[in-house]
Protein backbone atom coordinates (compact mmCIF):
# COMPACT_ATOMS: atom_id res chain seq x y z
CA UNK A 1 0.00 0.00 0.00
CA UNK A 2 1.06 3.40 -0.50
CA UNK A 3 2.09 6.09 1.60
CA UNK A 4 -0.78 8.07 2.09
CA UNK A 5 -0.26 11.17 4.18
CA UNK A 6 -3.61 12.20 6.61
CA UNK A 7 -3.09 15.44 6.78
CA UNK A 8 -3.47 16.03 2.85
CA UNK A 9 -6.11 16.53 0.60
CA UNK A 10 -6.86 14.21 -2.75
CA UNK A 11 -8.08 14.55 -6.32
CA UNK A 12 -9.39 11.31 -7.18
CA UNK A 13 -7.02 12.21 -10.55
CA UNK A 14 -3.90 11.53 -8.12
CA UNK A 15 -3.06 15.09 -7.53
CA UNK A 16 -2.18 15.81 -3.48
CA UNK A 17 -3.05 19.54 -1.83
CA UNK A 18 -0.98 20.71 1.46
CA UNK A 19 -1.79 24.12 2.71
CA UNK A 20 0.73 26.45 3.07
CA UNK A 21 -1.29 29.09 4.99
CA UNK A 22 -3.10 32.38 3.09
CA UNK A 23 -4.97 30.38 1.02
CA UNK A 24 -1.67 29.18 -0.76
CA UNK A 25 -1.65 25.30 -1.55
CA UNK A 26 0.83 23.33 -2.70
CA UNK A 27 -0.10 20.31 -5.06
CA UNK A 28 1.74 17.14 -6.30
CA UNK A 29 1.19 13.80 -7.25
CA UNK A 30 0.88 10.73 -5.11
CA UNK A 31 2.99 7.97 -4.13
CA UNK A 32 0.46 5.70 -5.79
CA UNK A 33 0.42 7.83 -9.39
CA UNK A 34 4.30 7.94 -9.17
CA UNK A 35 4.33 4.03 -8.96
CA UNK A 36 1.97 3.96 -11.58
CA UNK A 37 4.04 6.15 -13.88
CA UNK A 38 7.08 4.74 -13.06
CA UNK A 39 10.63 6.51 -13.30
CA UNK A 40 10.07 10.36 -14.43
CA UNK A 41 12.31 11.81 -17.11
CA UNK A 42 10.46 15.33 -17.39
CA UNK A 43 7.75 17.62 -16.12
CA UNK A 44 6.24 20.45 -17.87
CA UNK A 45 5.05 22.50 -15.15
CA UNK A 46 2.69 25.99 -15.71
CA UNK A 47 3.86 29.32 -15.22
CA UNK A 48 4.10 31.73 -12.59
CA UNK A 49 0.59 34.28 -13.13
CA UNK A 50 -1.39 31.12 -14.87
CA UNK A 51 -4.84 31.17 -14.01
CA UNK A 52 -5.78 27.46 -13.66
CA UNK A 53 -8.92 25.95 -13.14
CA UNK A 54 -10.43 22.23 -10.43
CA UNK A 55 -9.83 19.85 -13.59
CA UNK A 56 -8.16 21.50 -16.32
CA UNK A 57 -4.94 19.83 -16.85
CA UNK A 58 -2.15 22.21 -16.26
CA UNK A 59 0.67 19.86 -16.20
CA UNK A 60 2.57 17.34 -17.97
CA UNK A 61 4.84 14.05 -16.30
CA UNK A 62 6.42 11.98 -18.46
CA UNK A 63 8.13 8.85 -17.33
CA UNK A 64 10.01 5.88 -18.77
CA UNK A 65 6.38 4.35 -19.49
CA UNK A 66 4.22 7.17 -20.51
CA UNK A 67 3.22 11.24 -20.68
CA UNK A 68 0.30 11.80 -17.88
CA UNK A 69 -1.61 14.94 -17.34
CA UNK A 70 -1.47 16.36 -13.96
CA UNK A 71 -4.69 18.18 -13.20
CA UNK A 72 -5.54 21.21 -11.03
CA UNK A 73 -7.18 20.07 -8.07
CA UNK A 74 -8.07 23.44 -7.19
CA UNK A 75 -8.48 26.83 -8.69
CA UNK A 76 -6.46 29.61 -8.51
CA UNK A 77 -2.96 31.53 -9.50
CA UNK A 78 0.15 29.78 -9.85
CA UNK A 79 2.68 31.85 -7.33
CA UNK A 80 5.53 29.35 -7.57
CA UNK A 81 6.90 26.09 -9.35
CA UNK A 82 9.04 23.57 -8.19
CA UNK A 83 12.41 24.50 -10.49
CA UNK A 84 14.06 21.69 -9.22
CA UNK A 85 11.99 19.36 -10.90
CA UNK A 86 13.67 20.67 -14.22
CA UNK A 87 16.68 19.44 -13.27
CA UNK A 88 15.32 16.52 -11.50
CA UNK A 89 12.24 15.33 -12.44
CA UNK A 90 12.77 11.85 -10.69
CA UNK A 91 12.68 13.72 -7.42
CA UNK A 92 8.55 13.07 -7.48
CA UNK A 93 9.20 9.20 -7.52
CA UNK A 94 12.20 9.26 -4.97
CA UNK A 95 9.77 12.18 -1.93
CA UNK A 96 6.37 12.54 -4.02
CA UNK A 97 5.09 14.65 -0.87
CA UNK A 98 8.33 15.85 0.02
CA UNK A 99 10.89 17.73 -2.59
CA UNK A 100 8.87 16.08 -5.74
CA UNK A 101 5.66 18.65 -5.28
CA UNK A 102 4.76 20.61 -7.82
CA UNK A 103 3.57 23.71 -7.70
CA UNK A 104 1.95 26.17 -5.50
CA UNK A 105 -1.38 27.80 -6.33
CA UNK A 106 -3.17 31.05 -4.41
CA UNK A 107 -6.39 29.41 -4.15
CA UNK A 108 -9.97 31.92 -5.68
CA UNK A 109 -12.34 29.06 -3.98
CA UNK A 110 -11.52 27.60 -0.69
CA UNK A 111 -14.54 25.89 -0.40
CA UNK A 112 -13.19 23.56 -3.65
CA UNK A 113 -11.13 22.22 -1.17
CA UNK A 114 -14.41 20.24 0.14
CA UNK A 115 -14.78 18.69 -2.72
CA UNK A 116 -11.49 16.80 -2.17
CA UNK A 117 -10.54 13.39 -0.91
CA UNK A 118 -9.80 12.47 2.65
CA UNK A 119 -6.29 10.37 2.87
CA UNK A 120 -8.45 7.62 4.06
CA UNK A 121 -11.13 8.36 0.88
CA UNK A 122 -8.53 8.51 -1.43
CA UNK A 123 -7.06 4.99 -0.08
CA UNK A 124 -10.43 3.57 -0.92
CA UNK A 125 -10.55 4.63 -4.49
CA UNK A 126 -6.78 3.50 -4.63
CA UNK A 127 -8.61 -0.14 -3.84
CA UNK A 128 -11.26 -0.28 -5.57
CA UNK A 129 -8.34 0.58 -9.06
CA UNK A 130 -6.44 -2.48 -8.45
Amino acid sequence: MANIPAELRYASTHEWVRSEGDGVYTVGISEHAQELLGDMVFIDLPDVGDDIDAGDDCAVAESVKAASDIYAPVSGEVVEINEDLEDSPELVNSDAYGDGWMFKVKVSDEAELENLLSAEDYAATIEEDE
